[in-house]
């Protein structure tokens, strides 16, 4: 293992330290992500890490076990990849968080960072493949053009293999670099993908000969008509095969499946297991890694492809975020829980890779509560301070996306939450992945309402139950949930004492027209149309509507480099609710959605906390940390 002066960490303040509160130091504490490695060279890998004080890439030698820093950029770096064959190292160069940008690269061993594409302009990323002879593939989206792919060879220039004005991306490379996968959501329903195969035309090819020909197309769409979903979860690691891993939903789930793209067979994998399924191969390509998620926790499980046996890979209760076969059959994860922080592990036993430096506090367990709400039983994970009776002034902590879910997965916001004396109640509302498509796809059309309907269950529930005061409730999340604590604090004006929004979306309709061009079709596919085609939809759900009715006290903070929920529309917001004299604070902050600086994370919350008990005081009399 390295020893932890092998990566810097230069944080300011110090991490440690008697004076400094277990919250802090969860949020300083080092991280790893799950190492990526190389497939021609699997000694070779990548990961992300907070050491320094903000989210960079590290390149790691696990032969030699030394470890350097890749990138270092005031506002962070997270998107990176790494060539099969070990010898460079790509990632995605913005402009202070605005998420539009240019892939760069750098040698594995070090030195100078390179543009990796110079033919292709900025853009905002459609994903990217590296192929093993040196051929990539990059997708790009912009205002002008929609979505565009481009294969490059090289020493060649960039040609271009794909456009649509609908949504799209690179899905995989062929192991032996001749067949691309794409999803595409040409269909018009930008949250259900279809998936097309194209074939590469030879390098030597004549002039003027098409890049590519079709191979195969697979909608479970039907042309847009049935609301099922495709994904690429990769291509056979083998040479020559032209088996696809594909994740579908036929059976009201996601699961995964094998398509031949050759032969057009498709091989049902029918897994006998509950909820949502993923899965990648193992790196020889006879068996398959299944990811297992169910009611907010997850497991390992391995398939043997020429058996059809499914056995289970021993791995804690909690959450798997993260997980990938290793050449020797070994397979290593990450994993948490609500109580005890993340860790890098491997089937054979051992922590595969240590952070450096101070190990973050653990914190509470999570409690699982379903209820009864309009549209089914609501699963919600409550987080309540140790040993204190309620009813206790609580945060409805509102995830983003809307299309993801909270999981028994360590997390240091509601911690530092716990810390202060507050319960903290996480709703996997309809629209949450995680509970079958049904679910995730409730909230078409009644955007924002359907989800507040869940939350106003779960918030029935946690105060008949003597768990939360009516008195102190704090509605808060961020992007999507920023955008659900807006709307809720206009249409509950009643329910909350305090709303916090971070990085919302608080007047809609700017934020359609403003947003990075991608986002524009998944809106319309959730509103079934424009806000100049159904005005009245979009009235309905816009936080802006409401901002009148608006009676808590609001805390805003807002990246002024947000591509998602650009800063314009909060201003809108902000000025409406200056106009009338209400109760507000807002924070501008020089980054996109959201920060990857530690002690700007640690500052907004810290900030969010302060205005949250100030206010409740003039509720309850009294500061709901004991202040």
């Amino acid at each position: 293992m390295t020893e932890p002066s092998d990566v810097p960490t230069k944080q300011t303040p110090p991490a440690g330290g008697p004076d400094v509160p277990d919250w802090e130091k969860r949020f300083r504490a080092p991280r790893l992500s799950l190492p990526e490695w190389a497939f021609d060279a699997p000694h070779r890998a990548l990961f992300v890490s907070n050491a320094t004080g903000t989210y960079e890439l590290y390149a790691w030698d696990r032969e030699t076990g030394g470890q350097r820093q890749v990138t270092d950029r005031a506002n962070g770096t997270t998107d990176g990849v790494l060539s099969p064959d070990g010898e460079w190292i790509w990632w995605f160069a913005d402009t202070d968080g605005d998420e539009f940008g240019v892939w760069m690269r750098q040698p594995f061993a070090g030195g100078a960072d390179e543009p990796a594409v110079p033919g292709l302009a900025p853009s905002y990323p459609a994903g990217l493949a590296v192929g093993r002879d040196g051929t990539t593939v990059v997708g790009r989206s912009t205002e002008e053009e929609g979505t565009t792919l481009h294969v490059v060879r090289p020493g060649q220039e960039p040609v271009e293999i794909y456009r649509h004005r609908e949504s799209a991306g690179v899905g995989d490379l062929s192991h032996d670099g001749t067949l691309v996968a794409i999803e595409h959501t040409e269909h018009g329903d930008a949250t259900h993908a279809a998936l097309r195969v194209v074939r590469l035309a030879d390098a030597a090819g004549a002039s003027g000969a098409p890049p590519v020909t079709q191979v195969a197309e697979l909608d479970d769409t039907k042309g847009g008509t049935q609301p099922l979903g495709l994904a690429v979860l990769g291509f056979a690691p083998v040479d020559g095969d032209t088996r696809l891993l594909v994740g579908h939903q036929r059976r009201g789930r996601w699961e995964p499946m094998v398509w031949d793209v050759a032969s057009g067979v498709e091989t049902d994998l029918d897994l006998d297991l509950p909820g949502d399924v993923s899965a990648e191969w193992y790196p020889d390509g006879s068996g398959l890694l299944v990811v297992h998620s169910f009611e907010a926790r997850s497991d390992l499980w391995r398939y043997d492809l020429a058996t059809r046996r499914l056995s289970r890979v021993d791995t804690p209760t909690g959450s798997v975020s993260d997980a990938t076969a290793r050449p020797d059959g070994e397979v290593e994860y990450l994993w948490s829980s609500a109580a005890t922080p993340p860790e890098v592990r491997s089937t054979s036993g051992a922590v595969v890779l240590d952070p450096p430096g101070m190990r973050a506090p653990g914190s509470v367990a999570v409690e699982d509560v379903w209820v009864e709400g309009p549209g089914g039983r609501v699963h919600a994970l409550v987080h309540r301070p140790a040993g204190v009776a309620g009813p206790l002034p609580t945060v409805f902590d509102i995830h983003g996306g809307p299309t993801w879910h909270y999981s028994d997965a360590f997390a240091a916001g509601p911690a530092a939450w716990v810390d202060h004396g507050y319960a903290v109640v996480r709703v996997n509302y309809r629209g949450s992945t995680g509970y079958g498509r049904e679910w995730t796809d409730a909230l078409r059309h009644r955007v924002g309402l359907i989800e507040l309907e869940d939350i106003a269950a779960v918030r029935e529930w946690a105060v008949s139950s003597g768990l939360a005061d009516p008195e102190r409730l704090v509605l808060a999340g961020g992007s999507w949930g920023g955008y659900l604590t807006l709307l809720g604090l206009g249409t509950q004006p009643d329910a909350w004492a305090v709303g916090i929004a971070d990085v919302p979306v608080a007047d809609y309709v700017t934020a359609y027209h403003d947003q990075m061009e991608a986002l524009r079709p998944l809106d319309r596919t959730l509103f079934g149309g424009s806000p100049e085609e159904v005005p009245e939809r979009w009235a309905a759900s816009n936080p802006l509507s409401y901002v009148d009715a608006v009676r808590a006290p609001v805390y805003i903070a807002a990246g002024v480099n947000d591509p998602r929920c650009p800063i314009r529309q909060v201003e809108n917001y902000v000025d409406r609710l200056a106009a009338r004299g209400a109760v507000h604070e807002v924070y501008r902050y020089e980054a996109g959605h959201g920060s990857l600086v530690v002690e700007e994370r640690i500052k907004q919350l810290r900030q969010e906390i302060e205005f949250a008990a100030r206010h409740l005081a003039t509720v309850s009399g009294t500061r709901p940390d004991g202040g």
